[in-house]
């Protein structure tokens, strides 16, 4: 899913990272059975904004909209790799300008993908995601270092209890 997508409303695509984020995870967490919500619902739901959807306003609106049969919380890395190990994507906001990292060189300035895997290569940690694209760049998986986004990264687990 591209947040660029004919189905997103042109007005919402350029901030819409995080609801096609969360979008993304929870169809897949359905497993197969089609979430309820299109990408342009969960904008309103969620509380996007044209610069983007913050992280606390993700877990409190994604709380109060799914419920107490679900698990929505931010996490530490250590807990997102539990998830992927447990079989669960987890939402991750790449943030240079309100972590103010002004000189980091992240692979994003500001986004949220999935996170969907990780990989060990000469004792450096490589994170996988889907990349939900952009004006000119389509959805894609795409492997980053860790090390050179750490300062920018947080990460939102949302899981069935």
């Amino acid at each position: 899913m591209s947040q660029y997508s004919n189905e997103i409303d042109p007005q919402l695509r350029n901030s819409a990272c995080g609801p096609t984020t969360v979008y993304v995870i929870l169809n897949y967490l359905q497993r197969g059975r089609q979430f309820s919500e299109n990408v342009n619902e969960l904008y309103k739901l969620l509380g996007g904004t044209k610069i983007g959807l913050f992280k606390w306003r993700l877990i409190k609106n994604l709380r109060k909209y799914l419920g107490p049969k679900w698990n929505i919380a931010g996490c530490t890395l250590k807990e997102a790799l539990q998830q992927l190990d447990e079989g669960n994507p987890v939402a991750m906001k790449f943030d240079k300008y309100f972590t103010w990292q002004w000189k980091a060189n992240p692979a994003f300035k500001y986004h949220w993908v999935p996170l969907i895997g990780y990989e060990i290569r000469n004792n450096e940690l490589f994170l996988i995601l889907h990349d939900n694209g952009g004006r000119n760049r389509e959805s894609q998986i795409r492997t980053v270092r860790y090390a050179n986004n750490e300062k920018v990264l947080s990460f939102v687990k949302i899981e069935p209890k």
